[in-house]
């Protein structure tokens, strides 16, 4: 059931002002604020967004991002009317103009409700199918219906009407980032010393090597985050390079045989493969759900915590992903089997594409930043894999819940994990989590969500 925040989160948001981050436009007068509902549209529909992700083909990680981006806006300008001293985030992302205004009472929980529903069935999840067309459609019904038990029909009725306006603008914009034509192109390899090259078992392509010519949200040109290089390629032993490699084989050993029963847990609990779960960027939009369920926050605070990291993970991926063809580094798997052991294998399987910078430490990275920006340096559990019931691991098994001090710590995790799983160097972990601490930084500096 909707229910609207208790008094003394309105009062307590009221006296700590920029910690509460309410208002924006001019909103009706008789509007009720933003501020005075709690988080649970805003929660429901992030969660069903990240099954939408698992259950519909072909959504890699950064196609995935940008979905959890362009959600993240479509909830924040459906609600910023409702929040004074905030503001449309018009003008300050990429080619965006901004959306309609209210044009009279509305309900925000109603006009984010049919907003997001239209956004992510009209065009932020390339080829959705039937299945999830109709999971969304459902939980569009189910917060209508439960609305129009305490909203007036005529305001219920203006309040939807606004949303689909709001959808409209969001999905026009959307059609203008390229994405039907850089999603995937023509694109060969270079072939030197410790470039990369195709993985067993599957010997794939390389994966969107033109996703950095994607629009970015924040980030013009995605070089402004670049990361410092990697130790010089070298099978030298004894060289910076042949260790990071070494480290990766002597400490996973073959298919993961050396390592902890808690680094095996790690790896796999922060694998987050497309197909089985909602991708990484999904993985920090399921923990910010939990947080703001567990602590009761409002829809204003919810909405910035979406729309911010929808924005950072996705300019982080663009980011990361223009690292990577740069570099075009070979994989642990290519260079331990022809350097260290012919027969060794990654405990997880290696993703198609260059090794340079880690997708997971990136993404993770600007997660942290900007979700410690909004909802502090908080301890928190993550029983992301249990609500979702993400079969990973051996024997098809649910990860258990792990518990983090604060979010640093568990995008360090997220980071380490992709060592365990024997897929990435250190030096890609390191200067990942930095690149994608500039990232969440770059959002931060660049919009401005005060007027």
């Amino acid at each position: 059931m909707l229910r609207r925040s208790a008094p003394f989160l309105l009062l307590a948001g009221a006296l700590a002002g920029t910690s509460c981050h309410r208002a924006s436009h001019d909103s009706a007068p008789t509007s009720e604020a933003t501020a005075a509902f709690d988080a649970s549209v805003a929660t429901r529909w992030m969660q069903v967004l990240y099954d939408v992700v698992k259950t519909n083909a072909g959504l890699s990680p950064p196609v995935a991002a940008r979905a959890y981006g362009y959600a993240g806006v479509t909830l924040w300008e459906s609600v910023v009317p409702g929040m004074p001293n905030h503001q449309s985030l018009a003008g300050q992302l990429n080619e965006f103009d901004g959306v309609p205004q209210p044009d009279g009472i509305v309900d925000y929980r109603a006009v984010a409700n049919t907003a997001l529903a239209a956004v992510i069935q009209g065009g932020i999840i390339p080829n959705i199918n039937g299945t999830n067309v109709t999971r969304v459609s459902d939980l569009e019904a189910d917060i209508n219906a439960e609305l129009a038990l305490e909203v007036d029909p005529t305001i219920l009725q203006r309040s939807n009407d606004l949303g689909a306006d709001i959808a409209a603008a969001i999905l026009a914009w959307v059609a203008g980032d390229g994405f039907t034509i850089f999603n995937n192109c023509p694109y060969t390899p270079p072939v030197g010393n410790g470039l990369w090259v195709p993985t067993p078992p599957l010997f794939a392509a390389a994966l969107q090597p033109c996703w950095d010519q994607i629009r970015p949200f924040v980030l013009l040109p995605a070089s402004e985050c670049a990361p410092i290089s990697h130790p010089t390629w070298s099978e030298t032993p004894g060289d910076a390079f042949y260790i990071e490699a070494d480290e990766v084989f002597t400490t996973t050993g073959d298919a993961g045989v050396n390592l902890t029963q808690d680094q095996n847990d790690i790896a796999f609990f922060w694998a987050d493969g497309p197909g089985g779960t909602g991708t990484p960027p999904g993985h920090w939009v399921s923990v910010t759900a939990q947080i703001c369920d567990a602590d009761g926050e409002t829809l204003a605070i919810a909405a910035e915590a979406f729309c911010k990291l929808g924005i950072a993970v996705s300019d982080a991926f663009i980011s990361c992903w223009q690292t990577k063809y740069q570099y075009n580094l070979e994989r642990p798997i290519t260079y331990i089997q022809r350097v260290l052991s012919a027969t060794w294998d990654p405990l997880l399987g290696t993703p198609n594409f260059p090794e340079y910078t880690s997708g997971h430490s990136v993404q993770s990275g600007a997660a942290a930043t900007v979700l410690t920006n909004v909802l502090g340096a908080r301890a928190f559990d993550d029983d992301t894999h249990t609500i979702h019931n993400n079969t990973v691991g051996p024997g098809s098994t649910v990860p258990a819940a792990r518990s983090f001090t604060d979010f640093d710590t568990a995008a360090a995790e997220a980071a380490i994990s992709r060592l365990y799983g024997g897929i990435h160097y250190r030096a890609a972990i390191d200067n990942g989590v930095a690149q994608g601490i500039c990232v969440g930084n770059e959002v931060l500096n660049e919009l401005q969500f005060l007027k």
